[in-house]
């Protein structure tokens, strides 16, 4: 009787060994996981913040491109205008922009009496 106590305490000793082995691994996986989980986080945190850096150049590119946009268009009307003053005769070829009848100094928002600098 003692024998097979004996024998079952080493197969209990034996199994609960190789549980402790597991438990170790499962340790040791668990700390890889946990620093891979935590570099993934920083991960985010870095490419959330590069987002939103982003975000703001383009919505500030947009605003330049709306501008740009507008002095395009205000100028190829300038340019229109001029073009058929000067077929309909009343801007003669050799009047400088100055002293012609409709220049206006140029004053508000997307005038060009100051040049647009994109440098950051």
């Amino acid at each position: 009787m003692k024998n097979q106590q004996i024998h079952q305490q080493e197969l209990k000793i034996s199994e609960l060994e190789k549980i402790a082995e597991k438990n170790v691994y499962l340790e040791e996986k668990l700390q890889v996981l946990q620093q891979q989980n935590e570099d993934l986080r920083e991960q985010i945190h870095k490419n959330l913040a590069v987002s939103r850096q982003l975000s703001e150049e383009n919505a500030n590119l947009q605003v330049h491109v709306e501008m740009e946009s507008k002095e395009k268009k205000r100028l190829s009307r300038t340019n229109e205008e001029l073009l058929w003053r000067l077929q309909t005769g009343e801007l003669s070829p050799h009047m400088t922009p100055s002293s012609s009848p409709i220049h206006r100094p140029a004053s508000g928002p997307g005038s060009p009496a100051r040049p647009h600098s994109y440098h950051q």
